[in-house]
């Protein structure tokens, strides 16, 4: 009995103690709920910027906003309130803008507020083909026109337009064919720069006159400012055996000439004695270049550097740079445009001080529209001359502080707020669509010039406006358009260091 007394009263202090261990436990894990340590806060999220702003590397992805400033950048919009398709830009020291495109010049003394037409009635009356140029060392404004196959007529003007000087036989010693260009350079101290240097009191720079010919480019050299064009013919070599068609002339601080032909291969030509001799260089065999294509573009730096930029065979533009005159270029290529712009058409470049430029290009962001059908029903790869219906091209301005350096950073900004074609863009004289009218309606190209204050300028032909522009279901039947425009520097740095950050005008 004892024994069964002493077995009980062991069970219930066991049984007792398994409920304190238990109860023990409980409040063990009721504590620890209460002590355990708070759960890391979430990483902070990444910077994103603006729709429509891009912060990009040389293969064109995007960069750490954590790790790379963006640029404050703004732009300015100006309607010329005239058709512009085919535009040329300059600004004189005075500050007024020359809009040239058809057959009129238009200017616009007071920022873009206003503009009116200063064609000289010694100008000509018709057009063919136009380009505009204005020498940035003497203010002289020079309007040519092509006239039919046969010539051209160059006229110019030393007092921002008021009067005008004309001759209409100014092509040189060769009948003209096409896609005529004129700029202003240096002389240098051999070729035909041994001339200029004995005509400088009657005009400071020499003044270059290309045109192309069936095959060929052909290139002359004026001693008087632009009034006659008696030196000069045929660039012999690349230019000839591979086509004619050639983009912009540029000249260089140190003399240095560039053309760039429009070839499979991108090219310049090059001319060290004021185009009395011309060679090639060639790069951008990497990223090669679509077809059709478009010409591409050479800027130089007040340091004589150049840039060479073209849209490549995968719809991006691409740059090389060469700091040796020309002679040498690098072949691996730098893209420009964002990897989110998809297609690019009309690249156009201009720089001031080294590694400072400033591109523009119309371009799409349309992925999704990649393997489409395009307007022949094939799958579409990009290229704006096949762009499907649902494809829209805004104006996009790039810049880059530091483009000579291994790793430059480029900034883009998408500055058109609604697009500037819908559908495709006709980059083939010869197999244009008639989609509601002609698609080749922007015809050739754009351009971008600099002031002397280092401000940018982009003159552009809008071809969606009104109903196109505001319609939520625009089609390219809406984009017929070419409508004169231009975009410059609101406010940003300018492409002189020593000028620092520029201001909006005010408004007069």
């Amino acid at each position: 009995m004892r024994d069964n007394i002493i077995s009980l009263s062991r069970r219930r202090q066991n049984m007792q103690a398994k409920v304190l261990l238990v109860g023990l436990l409980m409040l063990s894990a009721s504590l620890a709920g209460c002590f355990k340590e708070d759960p890391p806060p979430p990483p902070p999220e990444e910077p994103s910027l603006p729709d429509g702003f891009f912060l990009t590397g040389p293969d064109g992805e995007n960069l750490s906003l954590t790790l790379y400033q963006p640029l404050n950048l703004s732009f300015v919009f100006s309607s010329v309130g005239e058709d512009g398709a085919e535009p040329s830009i300059g600004v004189t020291s005075s500050g007024c803008i020359f809009f040239i495109a058809f057959e009129k010049v238009m200017r616009s003394c007071d920022h873009g507020q206003s503009w009116e037409d200063v064609s000289g009635w010694m100008c000509a009356f018709q057009t063919n083909d136009p380009w505009g140029w204005v020498d940035p060392v003497t203010d002289r404004i020079f309007n040519v026109q092509m006239q039919g196959l046969e010539t051209s007529w160059i006229c110019y003007s030393d007092d921002d337009g008021l009067t005008w000087v004309g001759n209409p036989h100014d092509s040189g010693t060769t009948p003209i064919n096409d896609h005529i260009k004129l700029a202003t350079g240096p002389w240098t101290s051999s070729g035909y720069g041994i001339g200029g240097q004995f005509t400088q009191a009657y005009y400071e720079t020499a003044v270059y006159y290309c045109y192309n010919k069936l095959a060929g480019i052909f290139c002359f050299t004026s001693f008087d400012g632009g009034a006659t064009f008696n030196t000069g013919g045929l660039i012999f070599g690349l230019a000839t055996t591979n086509g004619g068609l050639h983009g912009a002339i540029t000249s260089a601080p140190d003399g240095t000439v560039y053309v760039t032909p429009r070839v499979g291969t991108p090219t310049v030509i090059v001319s060290h004695d004021n185009g009395l001799t011309w060679f090639d260089r060639s790069m951008g065999e990497d990223v090669g270049t679509p077809n059709p294509r478009k010409n591409s573009e050479v800027a130089t730096d007040t340091e004589s550097n150049a840039y060479h930029i073209w849209t490549g065979a995968d719809e991006g533009v691409y740059m090389s740079r060469s700091t040796n005159s020309g002679e040498t270029w690098e072949q691996t290529s730098i893209r420009i445009s964002p990897s989110a712009v998809i297609s690019t058409v009309f690249p156009q470049i201009d720089a001031g001080d080294p590694g400072r430029i400033a591109i523009t290009y119309l371009g799409s962001e349309n992925a999704s529209e990649l393997n489409q059908s395009d307007i022949d029903g094939e799958p579409w790869v990009g290229n704006a001359h096949y762009a499907p219906a649902n494809v829209s091209y805004y104006l996009y301005i790039t810049y880059s502080l530091n483009a000579l350096d291994p790793e430059p950073v480029f900034h883009t900004v998408r500055v058109s707020p609604d697009p500037v074609q819908v559908g495709s863009i006709c980059l083939n004289s010869g197999d244009c669509r008639d989609i509601g009218g002609s698609n080749r309606n922007l015809l050739d190209f754009n351009d971008l010039h600099i002031d002397r204050e280092g401000r940018v300028y982009v003159a552009f032909a809008d071809g969606c406006t009104g109903v196109c522009a505001t319609g939520n279901n625009s089609t390219p039947e809406d984009s017929r358009s070419r409508l004169g425009s231009v975009y410059f520097l609101g406010s940003g740095p300018s492409l002189y260091e020593s000028v620092g950050d520029l201001a909006e005008f005010e408004e007069e």
